[in-house]
């Protein structure tokens, strides 16, 4: 009978004094890639990985066809810490991306991104990895 084995990495990216703002919704409301202080999940990495850890179902589908590999999923992290903008970035199947996004839309509010002290909107990347194992 196969294991289930579910790896996290997180990956954060850090680029200290740096902003790169893509405007939307008509440049109102702009989303950095970087900021001085970047987004964190309420405890830190390990506890974002314990939260991916305890609430990711590995979908039946996909353990019954043997799919398995790494989904990267893009969001915003707003000003007031919620999540928008939910997607798979980079996908492997329908239901490993469907479980991911998921996932990502049921966290809990981070603290948000901030350039000068002020919170602004900053686009993050998740890679979760799905993996079964003997």
């Amino acid at each position: 009978m196969k294991r289930l084995f579910l790896t996290f990495v997180v990956l954060t990216l850090v680029t200290a004094g740096y902003a790169y703002n893509l405007p939307m919704n008509g440049g109102d409301d702009k989303v950095y890639e970087t900021v001085e202080e970047m987004p964190q999940y309420p405890g830190g990495e390990m506890e974002l990985l314990k939260y991916m850890i305890k609430n990711t179902k590995y979908p039946d589908d996909a353990i019954a066809k043997g799919q398995e590999g790494r989904v990267i999923i893009q969001f915003v992290v707003n000003t007031d810490g919620s999540i928008s903008d939910v997607k798979a970035q980079k996908g492997v199947c329908e239901s490993l991306d469907n479980e991911a996004i998921r996932i990502v839309k049921a966290m809990p509010k981070w603290t948000p991104g901030k350039i000068d002290s002020k919170a602004v909107r900053v686009e993050y990347h998740l890679p979760v990895v799905f993996r079964l194992q003997e």
